[in-house]
């Protein structure tokens, strides 16, 4: 229904099945990185992000390992068992949290090319590195679309405790809230969302759309509920920009969104620091 309503624009660029295709993409990965960027920013997740990114390079060597002819199961399963372990050894308090996801980012990384490099294989999965939005299927827009509407439930269900957590700890820990299930709920969901999701954005540049939008939006907004929406709203626009511009210079579309998306950054930093009445 969606691919019939677009095809019925006047734009030439949605002629072609891959780029509608690329378009309903858009539309669905932008809002899902634009609302789960905020609280990544409020909660300093953005070098978790990163990791989570990266670990996705050893799901695909266990897929391969596995025989699998899609690897996108060990994807999922490693990046959640690496958003588990993480969480797990930085409640020990035994190291920083940084040092911690470092040690866990370079570790799975390292892993995933040793063993996907073995024989010189390793230039058929660099695709992954950049990420190809173009090249996305119906079927997998379907899976794009029950994984937006898993995560517009959560958010129904905890998105006030996630906000009261991001103030302060102690605050939803007196409000009841189970401070240790809400973190390790949302590093795992965010992990779905990542391993899901890169294929299509790519790996070095997944945490930038994750946390540049909101960060955006965290420059100008006056409160939290105009936190969010402009968050989303920066990050469909970055998305749609960067598609439409990729199309016309022939650029990777993922690199493009981001490049927009910082655009969008620094206009709102200038506008916050010269506006004068900016809140914060």
């Amino acid at each position: 229904m969606i691919e019939g309503m677009i095809e019925i624009l006047p734009v030439a660029w949605l002629e072609y099945g891959f780029m509608r295709n690329a378009l309903i993409a858009v539309l669905l990965i932008c809002p899902l990185f634009g609302m789960m960027g905020t609280m990544v920013v409020d909660n300093r997740m953005a070098f978790f992000s990163d990791a989570l990114g990266h670990s996705v390079l050893t799901g695909i060597a266990l897929g391969v390992i596995l025989g699998l002819s899609d690897p996108l199961a060990a994807m999922i399963a490693f990046s959640l068992l690496m958003a588990v372990g993480i969480i797990q050894v930085k409640r020990s308090g035994t190291s920083s949290t940084d040092t911690i996801i470092g040690v866990f980012a370079s570790t799975a990384v390292a892993l995933g090319i040793v063993i996907l490099s073995r024989g010189g294989g390793f230039a058929k999965y660099s695709r992954y590195l950049i990420g190809d939005i173009l090249s996305i299927q119906v079927d997998e827009l379907y899976l794009l679309a029950l994984v937006f509407a898993g995560l517009i439930l959560f958010w129904l269900f905890f998105f006030n405790q996630m906000v009261i957590l991001s103030v302060n700890s102690s605050l939803a820990q007196s409000r009841g809230i189970n401070i240790q299930r809400m973190e390790l709920s949302f590093a795992m969901v965010l992990a779905l969302v990542v391993s899901i999701s890169i294929q299509w954005v790519g790996i070095l540049i997944i945490s930038s759309l994750l946390v540049l939008p909101a960060a955006a939006a965290r420059n100008v907004a006056a409160n939290m509920h105009q936190y969010h929406t402009l968050s989303v709203a920066f990050s469909i626009i970055a998305g749609l920009t960067g598609l439409i511009l990729s199309y016309y210079w022939g650029t990777a579309t993922g690199a493009t969104i981001v490049l927009c998306a910082a655009a969008i950054f620094f206009l709102t930093f200038l506008s916050r620091q010269y506006g004068g009445a900016w809140g914060s």
